[in-house]
């Protein structure tokens, strides 16, 4: 996959920190209970990241239920590791979501929040969820909606790009470039789905620490990587992304999210 996806180094801890009690904390809990719902047996999680969704999926599934979370980046799951080593029926394990080390059927729920925009063959990573779900079995997934309705994304980009006008990176465009719902359902149903509903999920988030999320908006995210290749300073921006932030969403911090999940079954 490419650089866009390489959560290394600190990344991870800055992502769990900083990023997760404000983007990313709410949707797990939605997606765990979306998927709860279908009491799945065998779950595979895609691009499970720090396991912040894990989490919320071992709180809502039987003890007995198997769960297997999956990620690009072995760094990013030795912090989910951490968190959920002790919960039996739980296992870890670096994949690539384009190329599944797993046997065809072996999984009745597939889940994946805010990946797919990651994976640079979206129909071969479709055709994959695919192969390995038992039959009728289903994939919920969520993408974010554009900058629009998630304004800090293309705050984080304005600003970072500011102070690299020269060279300005692109890492924000990934993540919220992919949500055109009929171009989804296209790709989907080239993939074997059959069945596709979408559910659009509104959040307002009340910021609780407004420097660990410009922190986490900079350095939890290959966003890093792009400004240190141009030269930036990292921390001028990340100070810079702070007073933007204040300024944007106020005394009271209350910042607007949109996402969509997309349910799909063959």
């Amino acid at each position: 996959m490419s650089n866009s996806a390489s959560f290394i180094g600190d990344i991870p801890r800055y992502y769990d920190e900083g990023l997760g009690p404000n983007l990313f904390n709410f949707y797990a809990s939605d997606i765990a209970e979306r998927v709860a719902n279908y009491t799945p047996k065998h779950t595979l999680e895609l691009a499970a990241g720090t396991g912040i969704v894990s989490q919320k999926l071992r709180n809502r599934l039987p003890a007995d239920a198997a769960l297997t979370a999956t990620d690009l980046n072995q760094e990013m799951l030795d912090i989910a590791e951490e968190k959920l080593s002790s919960v039996p029926n739980t296992d870890f394990q670096t994949a690539d979501a384009l190329a599944l080390p797993f046997s065809d059927s072996s999984f009745d729920m597939v889940v994946c929040q805010f990946g797919v925009m990651f994976f640079p063959d979206k129909l071969r990573s479709f055709k994959e969820a695919f192969r390995v779900l038992t039959p009728g079995g289903r994939y919920i997934f969520s993408v974010w909606e554009s900058w629009v309705q998630n304004p800090f994304a293309e705050l984080a980009h304005e600003t970072i790009a500011k102070f690299l006008n020269s060279d300005p990176p692109k890492f924000y465009e990934i993540p919220f470039g992919y949500h055109d719902k009929d171009a989804i359902h296209e790709t989907l149903k080239q993939a074997g789905f059959t069945t596709i509903l979408t559910t659009t999920v509104d959040h307002r988030v009340n910021l609780q620490n407004i420097p660990a999320f410009a922190e986490g908006l900079v350095l939890g995210n290959p966003v890093c990587g792009e400004i240190n290749n141009a030269g930036g300073n990292v921390r001028e921006i990340i100070s810079a992304l702070e007073y933007e932030l204040k300024k944007t969403f106020g005394a009271e911090a209350c910042m607007p999210l949109q996402a969509t999940v997309i349910d799909a079954s063959g």
